[in-house]
C-alpha cells in the first residue's frame, strides 16, 4: 500500500520538535519551566551565606567530654584574691556623721541709741572677755549724769534741813514750846526726803549705767565675725542683727546621733565610768581632725529617726574646727581581741544569711554560713563558721559557685618563682580553660 504523503509530513514535524527530545527531563508536550533557574539562584546564595556564616563566628569552648558542653565551662578557674582567717584586736567603733557646734554663741547688740564713733576690732579677729569692741557717743549719757547729781545734791541739802528742823523741833517740844503736831510733821517731811535721796541715788546710777553702755565690750572669749555696722552710723538697742557676732570656738562641740540598737552598748561603759574617744575626721575620712571625749547623751530618742543625740568636747587648740562644718565622727566604744577574724569585703548577704567562700586544698571553693560579731571597718570577727589559718574570697566572688575551681594570679607566681618555674607556667596548671580540649576552638567546617 503506498504511504500517505501527509502522514510523512506529520511525522517530520514530530521529531524535530525540541520539547519532545528525551534528554530534557519534561514529558512530551509540557511547556518549558521559566521559574527554576531563580529558585537554583536562590539556595545556592543561601548555601554561601551558611559557610561564611560558620567561617566567621566565635569558637565555643570544648569541653573534654563534649566538643559544646557545659562541663567546659564550669571547669574555667575563677581568678580571685583571698584573705586569711586570723585573730586580730577589734576596735569597736560607732561611725556617724556629726555637725560642729559653738558652745556659746553671741550677737553682740548696742544697749543704748547713739552714733558709733569708734570700732575697735577687726573682722575675725579672736578677743577675751571685756575687750572694747566699740564706742558710741557718750555725750548725751554724761548729760542725763550730770541732771542726775544736780538733782540728787538739792534733795540732800533739803534733807540736811529737815533733819535740822527736826533736832530743833524735839528741843522746843521737850521745853512744852511747841505741840506734838508739828513735831511729828516735821518727822515724816524728814522720811519723805530720805525716799527722795533713795531715788536719787537710784537716777544717777542709772544714769552712770547708761554711760558705761556706750563702751560696747565683748561678752564671752571667741572669734568675731564679720561687722555689720561702720563708724559714723547709728547704733540702736532694736536693731536685731547686731554688731557683729562671737562664736566661742575653744573649746568646742560636735553633736552627731546614733542609732537606737548601739546606745546600750555606749550607756553601759558609760555607768561604769569609762571615758569613751570621738575621733572626727574630714569628708573623705582620710584625715584625722580632733580628738575628744564624749560629754552627755540627750535624754529621750528620736522617734522619727529612731536615733540618739550624743554631744562630744574637743579643745580644739588649732582651730581647725567651725561651727556648723559637717565632720565624720568615730565613738571608740570597746576593744576586744576576737580569735577569728576575716576582712569585711569577704562577708556576703543572701537568702541563707551571712555566708562567705572557703578555699578548700583543690583550689576550689565551698559556701559555707557563717555568724558575724563586731567590726571594727576593716575586720569582722566570725562567732561561728570558720576557724583560724583557713583561706576566704575576698575579691571576685560575683562569679563564684559553689565548688568552683579558682585561681590566684600573685599567689601562683609567687609559688612558681620558688619551684624554679617561670610565672607563666607555674600559673597555667591551675587554669582549667586552658588545659585540654577545654579551652581550645572547635574546628570550623571546612
Amino acid at each position: 500500500m503506498p504511504e500517505n504523503p501527509g502522514s510523512r509530513s506529520d511525522l517530520a514535524v514530530t521529531k524535530t520538535n525540541p520539547g519532545s527530545h528525551p534528554g530534557n527531563g519534561r514529558p512530551p508536550g509540557k511547556p518549558p519551566c521559566r521559574i527554576c533557574p531563580w529558585i537554583w539562584a536562590a539556595l545556592i546564595l543561601l548555601a554561601v551565606g551558611a559557610v561564611a556564616w560558620y567561617e566567621n563566628k566565635p569558637a565555643a569552648p570544648q569541653a573534654p567530654g563534649g566538643m559544646f558542653g557545659m562541663r567546659g565551662m564550669s571547669s574555667m578557674a575563677v581568678p580571685v584574691q583571698v584573705a586569711d582567717v586570723q585573730p586580730a584586736r577589734i576596735d569597736y567603733t560607732i561611725r556617724a556623721i556629726g555637725t560642729v557646734t559653738a558652745f556659746n554663741t553671741v550677737a553682740v547688740r548696742s544697749r543704748v541709741d547713739g552714733e558709733l564713733q569708734q570700732i575697735a576690732f577687726e573682722d575675725g579677729q579672736y578677743v577675751n572677755e571685756g575687750d572694747l569692741l566699740a564706742q558710741i557717743d557718750p555725750r548725751p549719757f554724761q548729760v542725763q549724769l550730770d541732771q542726775a547729781l544736780g538733782q540728787q545734791s538739792q534733795n540732800a541739802a533739803q534733807l540736811l534741813n529737815a533733819q535740822r528742823d527736826l533736832q530743833r523741833y524735839r528741843q522746843l517740844y521737850k521745853q512744852n514750846s511747841i505741840a506734838r503736831q508739828v513735831v511729828d510733821t516735821q518727822e515724816a517731811q524728814v522720811q519723805q526726803l530720805l525716799g527722795g535721796q533713795r531715788s536719787d541715788e537710784a537716777a544717777v546710777s542709772n544714769a552712770r549705767l547708761q554711760l558705761e553702755y556706750t563702751r560696747i565690750t565683748a561678752p564671752i572669749s571667741g572669734r568675731l565675725g564679720l561687722r555689720r555696722l561702720d563708724k559714723g552710723n547709728l547704733i540702736s538697742a532694736a536693731n536685731a542683727d547686731g554688731l557683729v557676732t562671737i562664736t566661742q570656738i575653744q573649746p568646742i562641740s560636735v553633736l552627731f546621733t546614733v542609732p537606737q540598737a548601739q546606745v546600750p552598748d555606749v550607756m553601759a561603759q558609760l555607768r561604769q565610768g569609762h571615758a569613751l574617744t570621738v575621733d572626727l575626721y574630714d569628708q573623705e575620712g582620710s584625715r584625722k581632725l580632733a580628738s575628744g571625749e564624749l560629754m552627755s547623751l540627750d535624754n529621750q530618742i528620736d522617734a522619727g529617726t529612731g536615733t540618739l543625740k550624743l554631744k562630744a568636747r574637743f579643745g580644739n587648740e588649732d582651730e581647725s574646727l567651725f561651727p556648723n562644718q559637717f565632720v565624720n565622727v568615730r565613738l571608740r566604744v570597746s576593744v576586744e581581741d576576737a580569735p577569728v577574724t576575716v576582712p569585711v569585703g569577704a562577708v556576703q548577704h543572701g537568702s541563707i544569711g551571712a555566708f562567705v567562700y572557703v578555699v578548700t586544698p583543690e583550689s576550689t571553693v565551698t559556701v559555707r554560713r557563717v555568724v558575724t560579731g563586731r567590726s571594727n571597718g576593716e575586720r569582722i570577727a566570725i562567732s561561728s563558721g570558720l576557724e583560724a589559718g583557713e583561706r576566704v574570697v575576698l575579691e571576685g566572688t560575683d562569679r563564684l559557685r559553689e565548688g568552683s575551681t579558682i585561681i590566684v594570679p600573685g599567689q601562683d607566681a609567687q609559688e612558681a618563682q620558688a619551684n624554679g618555674v617561670p610565672p607563666a607556667q607555674g600559673a597555667r596548671p591551675r587554669d582549667g580553660a586552658r588545659q585540654g580540649s577545654g579551652g581550645a576552638r572547635p574546628p570550623r567546617a571546612g
